[in-house]
């Protein structure tokens, strides 16, 4: 097995382009258990796809088990702005879901692999 070498120049070069994002850790919240909280996390998830056309939630990665976790998604907004989007989303206003948001950055065109 070949082992990429990483020069000091290229970390150099690629670290000059980062780019500044936000990402969102949702908890389940008070409300998740209760009557009609699916149908509010499938509007959250209606909005989710909507805010990935318009851009400006880059991944979105539901977490699938029975812990308290409900998933992470990376804005592409700075953390003021992404608490402007999480405010507004329908399962956050019905308690289903709450968050944290944490302002970090990475490379721009960084995606999962196929």
């Amino acid at each position: 097995m070949t082992k990429t070498v990483i020069t000091d120049e290229y970390m150099k070069q690629m670290l000059a382009t980062v780019k500044g994002y936000t990402v969102v850790i949702l908890e389940k919240g008070p409300n998740f258990a209760d009557a009609g909280a699916q149908q509010i996390i499938w509007e959250h998830a209606r909005r989710n796809f909507s805010l990935r056309a318009d851009g400006l939630l880059s991944i979105v990665c539901p977490i699938r088990d029975e812990g308290d976790m409900a998933g992470i998604g990376i804005f592409n907004a700075d953390p003021d702005r992404t608490k402007d989007i999480m405010a507004d989303d329908p399962a956050i206003k019905a308690g289903v879901l709450i968050y944290e948001v944490y302002p970090t950055y990475s490379f721009p065109n960084d995606s999962l692999p196929e």
